[in-house]
């Protein structure tokens, strides 16, 4: 057994996590963990690789294996080259270099008995460096980096100038340059483009070792795991097979316990009923007492209180004038730098587009530039009139207010009665709804920035990447809604499966790319 969890209980406040939930991550085993928003997916992550204590419980994993985490909130740090993050896969062996060169400065001082000492442990260094290709590391972070297309970038480019799929791009290099024996990936499609999405696919399916993946992409699921953990009111339930066959079991395992629920409760009613009518009675009182004691040694079946599901209505503005907006040789990028050819484009009043490309491509860079948000390196975007413009951004840093101040703040005039209701129809509990934003899943903080879309008047819809870190039952609802909304959509997205159905036209900006 690789990893063996017992008997975990974790909350926060009073909101109950994990309740004395039990896991075990076995050899080759490809874990796919699942659940709604908030169920602690990304909390059972923290846990296992030791950055956050259980209240209770035990962790225990097999001597020695060496664990690689993704997790979907690292921050890359600002200053650092793409080369420099991707050399940090190998800080083990550069530890070790220098203590090989602060060897080599005491010999000249050591005296016979600390010279063999430090000769020997010298030795010992040299051989791991020497076992490890230490002096192979540039040829394999250039050759991983070509792997990920992220040779073009340079090298000596400081991560802070990186798209969200960039970032991803090289964190899963890096991980990858580091083999561990173990792999958990927290959300790693999110912000990935379709290339690398089949090209992880891939390698999770060639991977002989075991990983856990933590996704809402539910055809990547089913492509890559064997083994299915279902987080759901406290409790962690394992399933044999891909998440379809999950669904199944599932289905039929929620029929059974509701229909068992149904019986005993109509036995209760007609138990109770028995005893109130005869505990007075002489005649029929030890009956009665003989049904009363049935009643109290009752194991009662409990169902789970159903998660809220979100409801997304988007308000819908006046009519915008017939032109939404139109580029003029619009040539994209930051700070002088282009990222494009001159793009002319032309979007209409009602029109559902998905803007698609590989990553780092300037798909967000084409919205704010679209958007007025960034100067343009040249050319130019013109919006039409009456725009009432609605914008979701891909990455929000969130900051100290609740829920509720974080509606307030938008809406003024709102009563406390409307922000809860309106939080609570984006499927968010009380709970979430007086908690801080940045103690919120990925997921629920998305269900926040939507509360505040849904309720505002539009007639564009400018959304970046807004299926990210949603569930399954948020991205079904969210898509009916935006087949239902009245005004124009130019929606970036990784998800094909999301956008079918749902656009009239799709514009890849990579044929507008300088490198096509």
């Amino acid at each position: 057994m690789i990893l063996d969890v017992s008997n975990l209980s974790h909350g926060f406040g009073d909101r109950v996590i994990f309740d004395k939930v039990s896991f075990r991550l076995l050899k080759g085993e490809h874990i796919g963990l699942v659940g709604a928003n908030g169920e602690g997916k990304s909390t059972f992550m923290s846990i296992v690789t030791g950055s956050m204590d259980p209240e209770d419980g035990k962790v225990t994993w097999a001597k020695n294996v060496k664990v690689g985490y993704l997790d979907q909130h690292t921050v890359l740090t600002p200053g650092m080259t793409i080369g420099e993050v991707l050399k940090s896969a190998y800080e083990d062996l550069f530890s070790m270099e220098a203590r090989i060169n602060e060897i080599c400065e005491l010999l000249a001082d050591a005296d016979e008995n600390n010279m063999n000492a430090l000769l020997e442990e010298m030795g010992e260094l040299q051989d791991l460096l020497d076992a490890h290709d230490f002096y192979q590391i540039d040829a394999k972070v250039e050759e991983i980096a070509r792997a990920f297309e992220i040779l073009p970038l340079g090298l000596d480019r400081d991560v802070t100038d990186l798209s969200g799929g960039q970032r991803t791009k090289i964190l899963l290099a890096k991980l990858l340059l580091q083999k561990p024996e173990v792999l958990l990936l927290d959300e790693p499609t999110n912000y990935l483009d379709a290339p690398h999405i089949a090209w992880l696919k891939r390698y999770l399916q060639e991977y002989e070792n075991a990983f856990i993946l933590i996704s809402h992409d539910i055809p990547f699921l089913n492509d890559v795991v064997n083994i299915i953990y279902h987080m759901e009111n406290g409790n962690l339930d394992r399933y044999v097979g891909d998440y379809n066959k999950f669904q199944e079991v599932y289905e039929v395992k929620k029929g059974q316990l509701e229909a068992a629920y149904r019986k005993q409760q109509q036995e209760i009613s007609e138990l109770k009923d028995f005893v109130a009518r005869n505990k007075a009675n002489v005649a029929t009182r030890n009956m009665a007492m003989s049904r009363q004691k049935k009643l109290d040694k009752m194991d009662v079946i409990e169902l789970a209180a159903e998660k809220p599901k979100p409801e997304f209505n988007f308000k819908n503005a006046r009519t915008s004038g017939k032109v939404i907006f139109e580029t003029e040789d619009l040539i994209i990028g930051y700070d002088n730098r282009p990222l494009s050819k001159p793009i002319n484009l032309r979007m209409e009043r009602g029109e559902k587009i998905a803007l698609i490309g590989t990553n780092g491509i300037g798909k967000t860079t084409f919205l704010k530039s679209v958007l007025g948000l960034i100067e343009p390196v040249s050319g130019k975007a013109q919006l039409g009139d009456y725009l009432y413009k609605g914008y979701f951004e891909q990455e929000v840093t969130p900051g100290n207010n609740t829920c509720i101040e974080e509606i307030w703040e938008v809406f003024p005039s709102y009563s406390q009665y409307e922000v809860r209701s309106a939080l609570a129809k984006c499927g968010l509990t009380t709970k979430h709804i007086e908690s801080l934003v940045r103690v919120l899943s990925g997921g629920e903080q998305a269900k926040v920035r939507l509360c505040k879309l849904i309720n505002s008047e539009t007639n564009i819809l400018l959304l970046d990447e807004p299926t990210n870190h949603l569930d399954v039952d948020a991205k079904d609802e969210l898509k009916r809604a935006l087949k239902e909304y009245k005004g124009a959509i130019l929606l970036v997205c990784h998800e094909p499966e999301f956008y079918d159905g749902l656009v009239d036209k799709i514009w890849n900006l990579e044929e507008f790319s300088l490198l096509s």
